[in-house]
């Protein structure tokens, strides 16, 4: 009898990739935290004439939330003149975003394919002189929906 030997991927071994962003370099696309790769079916409640002890929920359509991206703060990033276009002057151009998880070989496990991406909000971390940690910066995009590739 052959044993099992499968053991689930590790989480911090991940690449992100941007399409369609022009002069996005390697080094664009280093992020130590991605979040957001959920999704969940919406529903509407509609109450049923007659009857009072229950509605009924009928399902509607699939939402996602906005994809957050978290990584040391850069002074110069092709990247944040992607960003900066789109929220200061409403220059947005949605790109695909590929977040591939990784095996031990570096070779794609799975990759999540975020479709006509663009950005919402773009923040900095605190600053704190009683704390000895890197400036982070966070992006947060609004996506339509994302397809699992394998």
């Amino acid at each position: 009898m052959a044993s099992s030997s499968y053991y689930p991927p590790v989480g911090y071994h991940f690449r992100v990739e941007f399409q369609d962003v022009p002069g996005v370099s390697q080094r664009d696309t280093f992020f130590r935290d991605v979040g957001g790769l959920s999704q969940e079916l919406e529903t509407e409640t509609v109450a049923s004439g007659g009857e009072n002890r229950f509605s009924y929920k009928l399902p509607t359509r699939a939402s996602y939330p906005n994809l957050t991206l978290k990584r040391g703060l850069f002074k110069d990033s092709a990247l944040i003149n992607w960003v900066t276009d789109a929220i200061v002057h409403l220059d947005i151009k949605p790109a695909t975003v590929l977040v591939t998880l990784l095996n031990e070989k570096s070779e794609p496990l799975i990759t999540y394919q975020c479709v006509n991406a663009y950005p919402q909000k773009w923040s900095v971390s605190d600053f704190n002189a009683q704390e000895s940690q890197i400036v982070v910066e966070n992006l947060e995009l609004v996506y339509q929906y994302f397809q699992i590739i394998k």
